[in-house]
């Protein structure tokens, strides 16, 4: 599979990842748009000490025991584990340092428990994280009511966007201007008219708004499935992959997730409102049409000559006149 077109995060589908970005052992698979980790645990490629083997190695240093089963993911593995010092439960999470994961616990130490999951403890040589247990089997998804459920993600979204991010962060603007730069030849690879004419009004919607990329503290990746039931608050947020920009690019994984549901002007109208983007949706449609863009460039990298459904049809609802 190829890597990203713009260097960034690919978003998750409906079948996310448990606490601290890890999926369940028993389920298999690796999440979308991702490799698939290795059968040990740790990372497929380039050799790395397999993820376990480290596991054990942070228990011993601070001091925890292993609580249950791990969760693997397509980039981490993450086991339950108690502090013998104080019996506090928690979650061990070890995982590659990439470009995708590096950003993690500064963003977390940013929000230092406001809207995501706390961080505890971090080794920057591994990227091995401590992490306050949260619960993996109550996500999001979970909540029947698709527009309650948004509204949660706005609100989360809301908390998580209100600060600025920490120099060094992963920049909106770099991204929208890699992805313009690939616009004629994505365009060129596509093999349906319609599907070209969608692509170019996403990028000049992009092309519109890209002088002023924003610089708050993103998400990126703020879907159904990496919001999970807390006890300190009713829901936090997990597994950020950190980017500074502007919140309305926050906004396409809670309509392309759970897409069946419907309800997507609703959904992108309630988000707006609860962002204080109201008066302002012309940005907030313009970002998310360059998500729609983004993700359309992977799938053309990949070798797709068609647009997804689901981006084809986010982008005329969205482009359609009077919005």
């Amino acid at each position: 599979m190829s890597e990203p077109v713009d260097g960034g995060a690919r978003p998750a589908t409906d079948g996310g990842m448990a606490a601290g970005g890890a999926r369940p052992a028993a389920d298999g698979g690796a999440a979308a748009g991702g490799a698939r980790p290795a059968a040990d645990g740790g990372a497929a490629a380039g050799g790395a000490r397999p993820a376990a083997d480290r596991a054990g190695e942070f228990l011993e240093r601070w001091g925890l025991r292993q609580e249950g089963p791990p969760m693997r993911g397509r980039v981490a593995v993450v086991l339950p584990v108690v502090r013998t010092a104080d019996g506090a439960r928690a979650a061990l999470k070890v995982q590659e340092v990439d470009a995708e994961t590096a950003g993690e616990p500064v963003a977390l130490r940013v929000w230092d428990g406001r809207g995501a999951v706390r961080l505890l403890d971090h080794d920057p040589a591994t990227g091995t994280m401590l992490l306050e247990r949260l619960d993996e089997a109550r996500p999001l998804a979970s909540v029947p009511d698709v527009l309650a459920a948004t509204e949660v993600i706005a609100g989360l979204l809301a908390r998580l966007t209100s600060v600025p991010a920490p120099d060094g962060t992963r920049w909106l603007g770099d991204i929208a201007a890699r992805m313009l730069d690939r616009v004629p030849d994505a365009v060129e690879s596509l093999a349906d008219e319609a599907d070209r004419r969608l692509l170019k009004s996403c990028a000049a919607a992009v092309r519109e708004v890209a002088g002023e990329p924003g610089d708050r503290l993103l998400h990126w990746d703020l879907h159904f499935e990496n919001v999970l039931a807390a006890g300190r608050e009713p829901w936090l947020a997990i597994d950020p992959k950190p980017l500074a920009g502007d919140p309305g690019f926050e906004l396409m994984p809670a309509l392309w997730n759970r897409f069946g549901e419907g309800r997507l002007l609703r959904r992108f109208d309630l988000m707006t409102d609860v962002l204080g983007m109201a008066g302002d949706r012309e940005r907030a449609r313009a970002w998310t049409l360059g998500r729609v863009l983004q993700n359309s460039l992977w799938t053309v990298a990949e070798g797709g000559r068609r647009l997804s459904p689901e981006m084809a049809e986010i982008a005329r609802t969205l482009l359609a006149p009077g919005r």
